[in-house]
């Protein structure tokens, strides 16, 4: 269970949450193949943690131009 970034202040971001697991699962892929990180501290230590925090900063967006995340 995720408690932290709250996904009440995530949906803030991300119109659903189907849309949230998507980018955030994107997002972590990238982590885990070596990305460059977009937050100078994490609190968390996994990749989906990571990758949850960037989008609650706003760092990591979906792109609605787009099809892809």
């Amino acid at each position: 269970m995720i408690l932290y970034p709250s996904v009440d202040k995530l949906l803030e971001r991300v119109d659903s949450r189907y849309s949230l697991i998507m980018l955030a699962s994107k997002r972590a892929h990238e982590i885990d193949a070596g990305a460059t990180p977009l937050l100078s501290k994490y609190d968390s230590d996994k990749s989906v943690g990571k990758a949850m925090e960037e989008i609650e900063a706003g760092e990591v967006t979906i792109d609605k131009d787009s099809e892809t995340f």
